[in-house]
């Protein structure tokens, strides 16, 4: 299937992948609170998507999700032009997601999915509370010393 138009096509074809406005705020955030991460990583081989953000010593894998592409239960929406081609791609979009998350929790990972409709200051303690729940007494292991 494809899109209902040259025109919707150009639009999805600009649709960013990364540097969301909300993903920048939630690095902004989580750098303030002297965590460090790599950014647009896949957090191991085999997974079939790239993480927002990345704690490779605590094993956090971060996905800053887009209300309409991972249908929000709270903002999703669906497309009245071509539905049948926008209910086959979000769904896919969740099956991979939802992958993601198994194949991620199977290999020790923890994963946090931050809707991007959040809250800045909420999604970053989730994030945090991840981190050093993950490294337990393993050392700092991506978050920074605060002076």
């Amino acid at each position: 299937m494809t899109p209902s138009s040259v025109g919707v096509s150009e639009r999805m074809s600009r649709v960013r992948r990364r540097d969301t406005a909300p993903e920048l705020e939630l690095r902004s955030e989580l750098h303030r609170r002297g965590l460090r991460y790599r950014v647009d990583r896949r957090p191991m081989k085999g997974v079939p998507s790239r993480a927002d953000l990345v704690f490779g010593p605590a094993k956090v894998a971060v996905y800053v999700d887009g209300c309409f592409w991972h249908s929000c239960p709270e903002h999703g929406t669906m497309p009245r032009a071509n539905e049948a081609f926008w209910q086959d791609k979000l769904a896919r979009n969740r099956e991979r997601d939802a992958t993601v998350n198994d194949l991620l929790a199977v290999a020790g990972w923890t994963v946090v999915r931050v809707w991007e409709h959040e809250g800045i200051a909420d999604a970053a303690d989730r994030v945090e509370a991840a981190v050093r729940e993950s490294l337990g007494g393993r050392g700092q292991g991506g978050i920074a010393r605060r002076k």
